[in-house]
C-alpha cells in the first residue's frame, strides 16, 4: 500500500477537479470532440475522476485497471463499429489513460497510446489542461480519420460532453 498515493485521494477534492477543469475547459473539450466526430465516424468520451473510492485504493487499483471498468460501466464499446475511444484521467494520479475498442486496436499500436497520453500529461504538468485535452483529441482524430472516414452519416452514440466522476 502506497501512503503517499493515499493521501493525494484524500486530499483530491471537487474544488480542484473543478479549478482543472472548470466549465471553459469542459466546453472546448466538448467542441474538440464534437469537431473531430464530423471528420470520422469513431467515438470520443472523456472522463474526469478526482480520485478513487478507498476499496478501489485497498486493492491497489491501478489508473489502467480503472479506466478499463469506467469503459466498461459507460459501454463505450458497445459502438456499431466497435470504434468508441476513452481518454481517462485520474486527477489523484496525475494520470491519463486512453482506451479503445477492438475495432480501433487492430490499427493502433501501444506505442501511438502511449505517446498520447505523454503528450496530455506534459501539457498537464504545465497546468495546461484545456490545452493537452484538446490535443490529445485532435491526435486520436488523426487515427481515426484515416481507418474510420466520415461515410456522411455519423449518429452519436456517445456523448461529447466530458464527465466528470
Amino acid at each position: 500500500m502506497n501512503l503517499k498515493r493515499i493521501w493525494r485521494h484524500i486530499l483530491m477534492n471537487d474544488f480542484h477537479v473543478k479549478r482543472s477543469f472548470s466549465e471553459a475547459v469542459l466546453n472546448a473539450i466538448q467542441a474538440a470532440a464534437k469537431q473531430s466526430e464530423k471528420t470520422h465516424s469513431a467515438e470520443i468520451r472523456f472522463v474526469v475522476e478526482g480520485e478513487l473510492t478507498w476499496a478501489q485504493l485497498l486493492a491497489d487499483m491501478s489508473p489502467r485497471a480503472r479506466a478499463l471498468e469506467v469503459f466498461s460501466n459507460l459501454r463505450i464499446w458497445d459502438t456499431e463499429e466497435n470504434n468508441g475511444v476513452l481518454i481517462y484521467v485520474l486527477l489523484a494520479d496525475r494520470s491519463v489513460e486512453i482506451i479503445a475498442d477492438r475495432g480501433i486496436n487492430k490499427h493502433a499500436g501501444e506505442n501511438f497510446w502511449r505517446a498520447t497520453c505523454n503528450l496530455i500529461q506534459e501539457e498537464f504538468h504545465a497546468g495546461r489542461f484545456e490545452a493537452g485535452s484538446v490535443k490529445g483529441v485532435e491526435a486520436i482524430s488523426v487515427l481515426l480519420q484515416k481507418h474510420f472516414p466520415y461515410s456522411g452519416e455519423n449518429s452519436n452514440e456517445l456523448p461529447d460532453r466530458p464527465l466528470l466522476m
